[in-house]
């Protein structure tokens, strides 16, 4: 069937709310239209061929950060805290689990969040349900959604992305500035204690190597050292995309200039829904997520229309069973994706398949349960013989108590708890998980 960027529009629509005035929206999408990509199709491409490395055995997947960007929180702070501490991850993950990491952020458009039930109940009466802030407010006020929403929302994501880019080949993101990405509120933690150590123990080694003449243009000498950093999101709000949706200056090929990576949610995991529909016709590589609901025959529908060519790098299936239900479905989806040919890159979202409540009705999560569900993805992939191949986890550069665990032991989840969706890690609790997946990795 033919494709083009507005061909969803005669799908069923999902997860789109209505608008009290639709003329508002199209005004909102035409502006949208006209304003510069936030990425490009060469970076697209880099970070596909870079996947396809990790298909192959060669690397491994880290992408992270906040469940919902909100407005509220848009400062340089939060966004250079959140990209060190996945600097961090990333050198733990390679150093000790010996393989080269791709830096993914959920960042720079992770506005929009799926519901289950249009409406909520609440003390005063039924009200919209909160849909993220590129909808309507998380205040019970401010439920209408409001297209201008979008608009605040690319200019914010423009200017994270410039920030990114500036840390990213400015010099922040250099090796050589190891030491100085620890967080002062990790404190004395067992996580800060085995970072600094190995710290140490690279600047020791690019000492020696300086010495030996295999540094001769690095950051002393007054280049500094980049990386590629991409953006990703929930490919959800499909107005939005749509207006972002770009044709390759060179090739003429369909992009999605809203990130880099793009993924379908549980919710919007339907081979025939309208999220696949425009997803199928851009280059961008795409994750699914898939939950304990997944079927294989569902899965393989689905890499047809989105990956028919079978193109390694551009399809992730991100797993997120939960601890109690992981081991059966990630060796019978695997086997399934493995008979049947699939070149996909294997990746584990330990956090969404373990929503815990605590007595009060607080929504959080058991560290020890995200440790878990990442162990046992790791052996199965093995037990499978396939590579496992990334890690997909909600985390926050800022001092939050919404994990529970750890081994900073958090307990108290009213002294920070200020996620306006899902419960993140910490920074502390981030770096323990790296180290513990970076060893599981490295354990033959």
């Amino acid at each position: 069937m033919s494709w083009s960027r507005g061909s969803w529009r005669s799908q069923k629509t999902r997860q789109i709310p209505d608008y009290p005035d639709p003329a508002e929206l199209r005004n909102a999408e035409d502006r949208l239209k006209t304003y510069p990509p936030l990425v490009f199709a060469g970076e697209i491409r880099r970070l596909k061929a870079e996947l396809a490395r990790v298909a192959a055995g060669d690397g491994f997947l880290l992408q992270g950060g906040d469940c919902a960007e909100t407005f509220a929180d848009f400062n340089t702070f939060n966004i250079r805290d959140t990209f060190r501490v996945l600097l961090q991850m990333a050198l733990i993950l390679t150093f000790v689990g010996e393989k080269p990491v791709i830096k993914v952020g959920r960042v720079a458009g992770q506005f929009a969040k799926p519901r289950s039930n249009p409406t909520e109940k609440t003390p005063d009466g039924e009200i919209l349900t909160y849909r993220g802030d590129m909808i309507n407010s998380h205040d019970p006020a401010g439920r209408t959604p409001d297209p201008e929403r979008m608009i605040r929302s690319y200019f914010q994501s423009a200017a994270t992305l410039n920030l990114l880019r500036a840390f990213a080949s400015g010099g922040y993101a250099d090796i050589h500035t190891a030491s100085k990405w620890l967080l002062d509120f990790v404190g004395g933690s067992p996580a800060r204690e085995r970072y600094e150590t190995l710290a140490k123990s690279i600047d020791k080694t690019i000492g020696v190597m300086r010495a030996y003449g295999k540094f001769a243009n690095d950051a002393v000498e007054g280049h500094p050292q980049g990386i590629d950093f991409y953006s990703s999101h929930e490919a959800l709000f499909l107005p939005y995309e749509e207006a972002l949706c770009r044709n390759d200056s060179l090739t003429g090929d369909p992009v999605a200039a809203s990130a880099h990576f793009l993924w379908l949610g549980e919710r919007t995991r339907d081979a025939n829904g309208p999220h696949t529909e425009f997803l199928r016709g851009v280059i961008n590589p795409l994750g699914i997520k898939c939950g304990p609901g997944a079927d294989a025959r569902e899965v393989e529908r689905l890499l047809e229309k989105l990956n028919p060519g079978n193109e390694p790098g551009r399809i992730t299936l991100i797993l997120r069973a939960g601890v109690d239900k992981a081991e059966n479905v990630y060796s019978r989806l695997i086997r399934e994706m493995v008979s049947a040919g699939r070149e996909v890159v294997w990746c584990v979202d330990p956090m969404h398949g373990n929503p815990r409540q605590t007595a009060s009705g607080v929504k959080t999560r058991h560290f020890a349960d995200i440790l878990r569900e990442c162990g046992i993805f790791i052996d199965v992939c093995r037990a499978e013989k396939v590579h496992p191949g990334g890690l997909h986890l909600e985390m926050t550069g800022k001092n939050v108590s919404e994990c529970l665990g750890g081994a900073d032991a958090v307990e108290d989840l009213s002294r920070s708890y200020e996620t306006t969706c899902d419960p993140r890690l910490n920074a502390s609790q981030a770096l323990e998980l790296a180290f513990a997946v970076a060893e599981r990795l490295s354990t033959r």
